[in-house]
Formats: structure tokens, C-alpha cells, sequence
């Protein structure tokens, strides 16, 4: 079988190199040509377009980009002709996605959309164009599946991948903050979310002079974004090491996105914060139907944890919310006690291979 997958940025990488793992562990010689990372090349894939080529962030950095945008959308679908693959396989990144969905679907080839869009969050309605161009969706959220049933598009709940990743995750007995007494900063994985949240967060650190904050930095992003946290004396900056230091860590400051997730599932207790361009956010205002922005919020239906966004984001802010969540402060113990029941609602591990089971199956019968 031939494949041929979409990831945009750094979630969808890791995400998709475990969907590639185990569609090769039933089918070794399956072909599979990849947009996305290190990792789906490391699971195998055949790299076309790395993800850090494509990472634009917010409603005005995407338009200020649709040139070059426009052109690998061009590129890839030429990419496909060319290859001619059995069946398409979609990870979210729904701006650039739906487009090469429509366009499958046109010349008849499988499409197959793993991680759903968050189209439940803005413009509902597009629920409708993904059931016209989308063959199979594989949802990761436990409320998506109700979502997509209110647009008659019948879609499969997986569980979540983040689940088979933390399994799978082996602590490092050389991390250098193994069994230390540190607070982790998430800053985000794409250049624009680190310019917009480092300098605060940096700031927050100087608010406790006793603790030790460790940043999770991405190498993937020029070091030079970081340079305001480097030589700080209660602050040290690690690169592509965050499970390790979640592991570690008693608290954390995470940008709105993924990590907020797979902190919570590493039961770290976390403030949420998210910062964005002025353009960007006032666009996001009118068109966002949610009324929680991270992933543990959204799952739960309640702010289980503390949201700190855009001009909430300031250093009084955090600091105050962070002192809640050390240890013995007041909210801690309910963060734990949320945590529990997220986990509950997420269900099982083997998210990846159930996917690539459905996939092998309904590409073998098709």
C-alpha cells in the first residue's frame, strides 16, 4: 500500500511517526510519502516538506503568508499526483488540509482525516464540507464524536494519541534535572507564540527568587529566540527534552496548544497562557465559539485550569495563579482531583494502532 500524509506542525509530527510506526507493523513494505517532521522521518516516512517551512500562526500572520502558502498547496498536490498513493492520510493543520481534501477527492483517491480540525471551535458549519470531502474521520476529543452526529457524519473516537506517547515515553537517567525541584516553562513550539510569551514568562521567574524554572525550548527554532532566558540565575533552558522535564516538574506555565494536555496528563498542575498579535486576536474574538481555549478545559467543560490570555497575560497574573498551584497552595489539590476525571474521559491507550488498523482495513477493502 502507498500512503501519502499531512502533518503542519510539531503535534501532528509526533503523531503521525506513531500512526507510521504501526501502520508498518502490519504492513512493512507499505510506502509513505510525508509532509511533517524528524519524526515521521524517523518512523520511516519519506520527508517531502518539512513542518518548520509551513508553521504560520494566527488569522494575519496566515494571510501576510498565502503567497508561499499558495504554492506548496500547488506543489503537494502534484506531489500526490505523482505518487499516486492508495489512500490520503490528514493530521488536523485544516487551513492547508481541507484544501488538499477537496482536491482528493476530486481525482477519487481515499481520504482519511486523522485529528479533526477544531471546527467545533469556529465556523461550525464547515462540518458539512469535511463530511463532503472527508471519507473517514478519526476523532481524538471524547466530544467530538457528539459533534460531528449533529451533522450527520459518522466518525470514529480513537482515544487520544498523547496517550500512546507518554507510554511509550522512557525517562532519561542523564536529564539534568532528574529528581530536582523545578518549574516548567512551556513557551510554545513555533517561532511567533515564543516572541509573544517569553518575555512575561521570563519576568514571572524573578517574581520567585527560590525556585528553579527550567524553559523547554524546540530546536528546530533559532536559538537566538531564547537568548533573554540564557544566563539567568534561577532559570536554565533545555532543548527538545519536555517529557523529561514534565516528569520532573511540581508546576508548569504552558502556552495554549497541546502541551496543555500532555501536561495534565503527566499530572503536573499548570497555568494556561496564550498571547497572540493584536490583528490575529480580534479576528479570533468575533469568530471563536469555545469558551475555554485549552485542550483540559475544553474536555471537562469547566476551567480546571487557570486561563491567562492575551491582556490577562501579565506578570501580576501569573505569578498569583502560579503560587496557587505550588504545593499547598489553595487550588492544588482540585487540579489533582480534575486531572483524574480527564483522564477517566479520555479512555483507553493504542490510539495509533486502532487508527492504522481502521486505515489498513478500509484501504484494503476499498
Amino acid at each position: 500500500m502507498k500512503y501519502y500524509i499531512i502533518a503542519g506542525e510539531r503535534s501532528g509530527d509526533l503523531h503521525g511517526s506513531n500512526l507510521i510506526k504501526a501502520l508498518k507493523s502490519q504492513q512493512v513494505d507499505s510506502e509513505i510519502r510525508c509532509w511533517g517532521g524528524d519524526a515521521m522521518e524517523e518512523a520511516g516516512g519519506e520527508l517531502v516538506t518539512h513542518y518548520r517551512e509551513m508553521a504560520y500562526m494566527g488569522f494575519w500572520e496566515v494571510i501576510k503568508h498565502l503567497g508561499a502558502i499558495r504554492q506548496k498547496i500547488k506543489f503537494c498536490k502534484e506531489d500526490i499526483l505523482a505518487f499516486k498513493p492508495d489512500a490520503i492520510i490528514l493530521i488536523d493543520y485544516a487551513g492547508f488540509n481541507m484544501r488538499i481534501a477537496k482536491f482528493a477527492k476530486a481525482y477519487h483517491i481515499p481520504v482519511h482525516y486523522y485529528i479533526s480540525p477544531k471546527v467545533w471551535a469556529w465556523n461550525q458549519k464547515r462540518a458539512l464540507k469535511i463530511k463532503k470531502n472527508v471519507d473517514y474521520m478519526y476523532v481524538i476529543l471524547p466530544f467530538e464524536q457528539d459533534f460531528y452526529k449533529r451533522y450527520g457524519f459518522k466518525v470514529d473516537y480513537v482515544g487520544n494519541p498523547l496517550l500512546d506517547a507518554i507510554r511509550d515515553f522512557k525517562p532519561s537517567d542523564d536529564f539534568s534535572f532528574k529528581d530536582k525541584d523545578v518549574i516548567a516553562v512551556l513557551p510554545g513550539s513555533r517561532e511567533q507564540e515564543v516572541i509573544h510569551m517569553l518575555d512575561n514568562l521570563q519576568k514571572v521567574t524573578q517574581e520567585f527568587p527560590h525556585e528553579h524554572f527550567v524553559v523547554a525550548g524546540v530546536k528546530n527554532l533559532d536559538r537566538s529566540l531564547y537568548a533573554k532566558v540564557e544566563n539567568q540565575p534561577n532559570l536554565s533552558l533545555i532543548f527538545d527534552e519536555t517529557y523529561d522535564l514534565l516528569s520532573n516538574a511540581k508546576a508548569a506555565l504552558v502556552t495554549s496548544g497541546t502541551a496543555t494536555l500532555e501536561t495534565a496528563l503527566f499530572n503536573v498542575p499548570e497555568v494556561v497562557v496564550y498571547k497572540t498579535g493584536k490583528i490575529s486576536y480580534a479576528i479570533a474574538k468575533k469568530v471563536v465559539k469555545v469558551e475555554f481555549i485549552s485542550l483540559v478545559n475544553l474536555i471537562l467543560q469547566k476551567e480546571a485550569v487557570k486561563e491567562l490570555i492575551q491582556e490577562k497575560f501579565t506578570v501580576k497574573n501569573i505569578a498569583a495563579e502560579l503560587e496557587h498551584i505550588l504545593p499547598n497552595g489553595q487550588k492544588r489539590d482540585q487540579v489533582f482531583k480534575d486531572y483524574k476525571v480527564l483522564k477517566d474521559m479520555m479512555g483507553d491507550e493504542n490510539t495509533s494502532q486502532k487508527t492504522a488498523d481502521l486505515i489498513i482495513e478500509r484501504t484494503t477493502n476499498s
